[in-house]
């Protein structure tokens, strides 16, 4: 059954059909995208096949992961989803609302149909999330241990997880989203967050899908006056990784730090696009993309800082560096800049390279193996990333970084 109509037949299952037969006309209307689109150039678009997977219209149990148990470990709170459904709120602390916002609902300005018209995979997550779990921190309310969600993903379906991250006044969070599973599916989240006056939002984003699914996500970020908003996104699993991620920097003294992450193996393709939206005076952006590509895997780093009229005082930089483990690896970085105003500051940057063989000889010539001298580089390549990662967390994540590289073979 071609993917429109199987959405088309879930929707009387999933509720509020109305609602979402808006948001699935507007993807009929957007259409798939092609390679002859720019910003799919670079996609392995031949391999998708819609019509193989089923939309998720139920939830079943939570199923064990043991990387969800080590990162859940040090949480205030966990919440789970399966297939996008929420199915255990937790027990969130005090301050901290969890709820499900019904389909169509969002923090941001417009419709999803209006904020993603062109781009299908959102306008499917419009159509086919269960409802968007919403986390809203209460004003002044700071929470000293992050909270974890995991969104666990079934065989062979597509599935719509959705996040609502709403911060108050002067509240500050930690939250790590987990994505484990999905052996032959497809994922499109979307994460929308709204920052307001003086919070501090810090979020995880840990992509550990099965290497045969498909996730891309999209995620847009709202900071207001002199809040802070610090991302990292760590891409390591599924066969195609694709991951857009915005900000809109709305009123002086917002700042946003983005980190993206990715390892590929096996023939992988990790597709990493960011916008840096300055829309105010005196905002500030910074954004480090650093990754590793193995065997045959390639990837893609496209990003845009862009800078409104009236937007003075601006300071915004984009930097990405690439390391290429093996002769057929393949790395495309393609940073952009809008700038429309003259008194800014603005920079990108981007390399893409093997290991660096003077100081391989270095170590070499201390008595290190090549091996163990290629591993220590690798490392210490993605050590700067995963030290910046929340305290609660991080060992568990680093383990399993730590895990995946120990399998890396580098060829000349």
């Amino acid at each position: 059954m071609p993917f429109a109509l199987a959405v088309a037949d879930a929707l009387p299952t999933l509720g509020d059909a109305a609602v979402r037969e808006q948001a699935l006309r507007a993807f009929e209307a957007a259409g798939l995208p092609s390679t002859r689109d720019e910003v799919w150039r670079y996609a392995p678009l031949e391999r998708l096949d819609l019509d193989r997977v089923r939309p998720a219209t139920t939830a079943g149990d939570v199923p064990s992961s043991r990387l969800a148990d080590a990162i859940a470990a040090g949480a205030c709170a966990v919440v789970h989803t399966v297939d996008g459904f929420v199915v255990d709120r937790g027990t969130a602390p005090s301050g901290v609302r969890v709820s499900v916002a019904p389909p169509g609902a969002t923090p941001l300005e417009g419709s999803p149909e209006e904020r993603y018209a062109a781009d299908a995979f959102a306008l499917v997550n419009a159509a086919l999330a269960p409802g968007a779990l919403e986390i809203r921190v209460d004003r002044d309310v700071a929470l000293e241990a992050p909270l974890v969600i995991v969104h666990h993903v079934s065989s062979g379906l597509a599935v719509a997880p959705r996040t609502h991250i709403v911060l108050e006044r002067g509240a500050s969070a930690t939250v790590v989203e987990l994505l484990v599973g999905g052996a032959g599916s497809v994922v499109v989240p979307v994460g929308e967050y709204r920052l307001e006056a003086n919070s501090s939002l810090r979020l995880v984003a840990y992509q550990r899908l099965a290497m045969d699914a498909w996730h891309v996500a999209r995620t847009t970020a709202v900071i207001d006056r002199d809040a802070r908003m610090s991302h990292s996104v760590l891409g390591l699993g599924a066969g195609y990784d694709r991951s857009r991620n915005d900000a809109e920097l709305i009123a002086s003294g917002a700042r946003n730090e983005l980190r993206t992450t990715y390892l590929g193996r096996a023939d992988q393709v990790h597709d990493l696009r960011t916008r840096q939206f300055h829309r105010a005076a005196r905002t500030t952006s910074v954004l480090l993309s650093k990754g590793a590509v193995d065997d045959a895997s390639r990837s893609i780093y496209t990003g845009l800082i862009e800078i409104e009229h009236g937007a003075r005082k601006t300071d915004a930089r984009q930097t990405n560096h690439n390391l290429l483990l093996s002769p057929h690896a393949h790395a495309d970085s393609v940073p952009n800049l809008d700038i429309r105003e003259n008194d800014v500051v603005c920079a990108h940057a981007s390399t893409v390279g093997p290991l660096d063989e003077l100081q391989l000889w270095y170590l070499e010539s201390r008595g290190v193996s090549r091996e163990d001298a290629q591993r220590l580089m690798i490392q210490g390549f993605f050590a700067e990333m995963l030290d910046d990662l929340p305290s609660g967390v991080a060992t568990s994540m680093e383990e399993d970084v730590a895990a995946l590289l120990g399998g890396v073979e580098v060829s000349a």
